[in-house]
């Protein structure tokens, strides 16, 4: 049988790695494809760097163009990130009669319906397991191994950068600023770290599962994000000492009124899987109705990891790509025509509980003002621990809630923080039982 040709664009550490892995294990990937998958031509910026990488193997071409266009193309592997080029590539490429795998998840978050509903129309496949998760096979395990389930949430660590820092912060006892430079030099973070640390990687990530969980459109415009870069040391310690540990986590559940998506640093209890997951590794867990909550871990990026999804995908293609359109499984797992635009909740009607920190003046009657304004709000108290301040005169006052709705917890801050005796700001940070 004719071998699947490849057309490979771009050549950094995830084209590397796929192109180096292809290689390396051409004959196990054929015994399971059922056919040869190989790059015959390759894109770079850099042809000089990529002769040296590709040698002989492949094409080399300047122009991407040149590839998406290529009549003796199959597949076509976009890698070169970004979300302007990308589009017209994959879009050319799509009308071209190719197949796409992408790792691209900002290009899929912001453009994925547009381009879902143009493979739809020209009867080829978009796969894109290595956009969330590196190398978790997170996308199919939604898609495919749990499609028997109504899902009821999703919730992970999904972007390994921001949980670098975080296991650093609270490991070291370090602040945000310092740990980031040193996820600079080591390579996790980028020169310019704003996508991963203000959280909208991973909402770009946690579009895509929601739509593969729930059947709806991807609609990343409407995600709630929060990042790490406020967080304050001494909330790690005071999380800690309550027993808790906090994580920058994408959530997204099914309610009978929407869907809840939001990105946030929460709590997790010590205790939970969720809180022990360190440096930075990516894990997600799916609770679906039948089989319960499931957890898949692993390198959420790297050269290798990244570039073993694209390859899966790839031998996906190789699988199906004579299979009659209307039996491949869906793009985003639920029949086209299926896919229902239920509405995103906004960040005011979750429900969750809430780590509470501020500090007061240290008299009698500031407490019972406080728990009186939180009793009006209806917000009820698990805990609370009070700490002194090199101040005498003041404390920290900790206050952990039991499930509250986060309109009445915002009303209740701002009568909190009018009082005069409240001498800064309320930090509040969500908790998440990821039973």
């Amino acid at each position: 049988m004719e071998p699947i040709r490849v057309g490979l664009l771009g050549l950094g550490v995830v084209g590397g790695g796929t192109f180096k892995v292809l290689a390396r294990n051409a004959e196990e990937i054929a015994r399971r494809a059922g056919r040869h998958i190989v790059v015959t031509k390759v894109s770079a910026r850099n042809l000089d760097k990529a002769r040296l990488r590709v040698g002989d193997a492949a094409e080399i071409v300047a122009d991407p163009f040149d590839i998406v266009r290529a009549p003796d193309i199959d597949v076509v592997v976009e890698l070169i990130g970004g979300d302007t080029l990308a589009r017209e590539l994959v879009t050319e490429a799509i009308r071209q009669g190719k197949h796409v795998v992408t790792a691209n998840k900002a290009l899929l978050a912001k453009h994925g319906n547009e381009i879902f509903a143009l493979a739809h129309q020209h009867h080829v496949m978009v796969a894109f397991e290595a956009a969330v998760a590196g190398g978790i096979p997170i996308i199919k395990a939604i898609r495919e191994g749990l499609s028997a389930n109504r899902i009821e949430w999703v919730a992970g660590i999904i972007n390994g950068t921001t949980n670098f820092i975080l296991s650093e912060m609270r490991a070291r006892g370090l602040p945000f600023a310092e740990v980031l430079k040193e996820a600079q030099a080591l390579g996790y973070a980028e020169a310019d770290p704003t996508f991963d640390i203000e959280g909208v990687d991973a909402a770009h990530k946690l579009s895509l599962l929601a739509a593969l969980a729930f059947g709806i459109p991807v609609q990343f415009e409407h995600a709630h994000i929060e990042g790490i870069s406020t967080l304050d040391q001494q909330d790690i310690r005071y999380a800690e000492e309550l027993g808790y540990r906090i994580k920058l986590l994408g959530i997204t559940k099914a309610r009978p009124e929407g869907v809840e998506l939001r990105v946030h640093p929460a709590l997790v209890d010590q205790h939970q899987v969720m809180a022990n997951v360190d440096g930075a590794m990516n894990a997600v867990m799916v609770k679906g109705d039948a089989v319960g909550a499931t957890l898949y871990y692993g390198q959420g990026a790297g050269e290798e990891p990244t570039a073993s999804a694209v390859v899966a995908d790839l031998v996906d293609v190789a699988r199906l790509l004579t299979a009659d359109p209307g039996h491949r499984v869906p793009h985003l797992a639920f029949q086209h025509d299926a896919i229902t635009d239920q509405p995103i909740l906004p960040i005011d009607e979750v429900r969750t509980c809430y780590y509470l920190r501020l500090t007061v003046n240290d008299i009698p009657g500031v407490l019972a003002d406080i728990t009186r304004i939180l009793a009006d709000a209806d917000i009820s108290i698990v805990s609370m621990i009070q700490k002194p301040r090199p101040d005498v005169t003041q404390a920290d006052i900790i206050f952990i809630t039991h499930e509250a709705l986060e309109r009445n917890v915002k009303i209740a801050i701002t009568r909190i923080e009018s009082l005069t005796t409240v001498l800064s700001s309320v930090t509040y940070l969500r908790i998440e039982n990821l039973g």
